[in-house]
């Protein structure tokens, strides 16, 4: 079943890119395992699905320790300062780079491993109370600041749409996020590289990749309704 619904999620992706003119193989579909069992994302190796995504750094560490290595995981929670230790030499990717302080934070950790992370800036397009993320205003600025960060590589901006019951609703946030993301590339910042604009879940990932996501986060759509009681 949860092949199934992937398959059917990435012909989804398939098709909206095809709408959009472009490669499907611009698209990375994220499956988000968060809450889910090893067992399920077991289900999916033999389809050779590589990427998933976890929203807390202990649950992230905890499947890189029992999954193959060759797994690509993308930390795309709220990441607090004192978590980056869990997940600064097992995830391929941060998404959620919300403030300088954790920032300086990733840059301690990365620096201490020897490596470089690469972090996508979030942003809270549609001004929400409830969502972590800067302003589009402020994300120039914190961008040119965060490029000094040697063992930090800004890769690109990431958002969370509002849950919509009309994914439409979303398309002017999506719309909008694209054109900060060709603004801040046109800008050509020494350590900035604008390749991965991650936006888009299970309720509007077809409309996020119309309007230029290269990632997109689909949890539901593969894995089932989430219990987050247990």
């Amino acid at each position: 079943m949860i092949s199934e619904n992937y398959l059917n999620v990435r012909k989804k992706v398939d098709e909206a890119c095809k709408r959009a003119g472009r490669d499907p193989k611009e698209v990375t579909l994220i499956a988000v395992s968060k809450t889910k069992p090893v067992s399920m994302i077991e289900e999916l190796l033999p389809l050779q699905v590589v990427d998933f995504g976890e929203n807390k750094p202990q649950e992230l560490k905890e499947k890189y320790g029992v999954l193959p290595k060759d797994l690509h995981w993308h930390m795309i929670g709220h990441l607090q300062r004192n978590k980056v230790k869990y997940v600064i030499d097992k995830a391929c990717m941060i998404h959620s780079l919300d403030s300088l302080r954790l920032a300086e934070a990733v840059q301690a950790e990365a620096e201490k491993h020897q490596l470089v992370m690469p972090v996508l800036v979030e942003v809270n397009m549609a001004a929400e109370e409830s969502k972590f993320g800067l302003s589009p205003e402020e994300v120039p600025g914190f961008i040119e600041q965060v490029a000094a960060f040697p063992n930090l590589k800004i890769s690109g901006l990431m958002t969370i749409a509002p849950f919509v019951e009309n994914p439409e609703e979303n398309r002017i946030h999506f719309k909008n996020l694209y054109n900060l993301f060709v603004d801040i590339k046109a800008r050509n910042i020494d350590n900035v590289d604008m390749c991965c604009l991650s936006m888009g879940m299970t309720n509007d990932y077809e409309i996020a990749i119309e309007e230029g996501a290269t990632m997109v986060r689909v949890g539901t759509g593969i894995f089932g309704e989430r219990d987050y009681s247990i």
